[in-house]
């Protein structure tokens, strides 16, 4: 997922930018209007959720978020240290699908991120009938896992879990981005030793070799990490 982060302050945005990439998205960081102006022009097309400051020192977010709705429906979130009615309204009336008042907590806005993102996925995405990994084949549908055709009974979390690498297949995945969407999905307590069995349990039911696996690989460092 890549993000559009406008914001003047470089501190705030070398944090966010920090923050973000930390999380696994990739950004493009702008410090006024003019510039920003030039990767929605050029780049639109690239760009998954735009982050808005709106006072700038040359415009507003305002201006750039008329900018991108009138090319595309790109998500636009706002950053804004004014709390107050009029300028909240006024930002969604022009299409900003949320805002966040400085100073915000970054996991507040990188979870704000994460619901706009799944909200224009659903509108946007056609249902997967069936994903397949390796000889692992997962009916969306029916909520059924198959290994070489024969169905294998997950609980309710191992089935979660292997949702979560079948949305990212190919992307390695550290503990943390596993727990933080394990808890996002269903709102149950996972710790770090609770990941590492339910990892274990999962191998077991869908490896070949669970000592050597290739459907959920351990990227060494960094993660974990579906299919090649």
């Amino acid at each position: 997922m890549k993000v559009l982060l406008v914001e003047d302050d470089r501190t705030i945005a070398a944090g966010l930018d920090y923050s973000l990439r930390q999380d696994g998205y990739d950004t493009v960081v702008c410090h006024n209007v003019e510039s920003a102006g030039r990767v929605i022009d050029d780049r639109l097309n690239d760009i998954d959720l735009c982050l808005f400051d709106l006072s700038l020192p040359d415009g507003s977010g305002y201006d750039l978020c008329e900018r991108v709705k009138k090319r595309e429906d790109k998500p636009v979130i706002f950053l804004t240290a004014f709390d107050d009615e009029v300028n909240v309204v006024m930002g969604l009336d022009m299409g900003a699908d949320d805002y966040i008042t400085k100073p915000f907590r970054v996991r507040e806005l990188l979870s704000r991120i994460k619901s706009v993102l799944r909200r224009y996925q659903k509108q946007a995405e056609p249902i997967k009938t069936y994903i397949d990994i390796e000889t692992i084949r997962i009916n969306t549908l029916e909520g059924k896992v198959l290994k070489n055709g024969e169905e294998v009974l997950l609980t309710a979390l191992e089935y979660r879990l292997l949702m979560i690498f079948a949305n990212h297949i190919g992307q390695v995945l550290t503990r943390a981005q596993l727990l933080d969407r394990i808890w996002d999905v269903a709102g149950d307590f996972v710790n770090d030793n609770t990941l590492t069995v339910y990892i274990k349990r999962l191998r077991e039911k869908l490896e070949a070799d669970p000592q050597n696996p290739v459907i959920i690989r351990t990227v060494r460092g960094m993660g974990y990490k579906a299919g090649q």
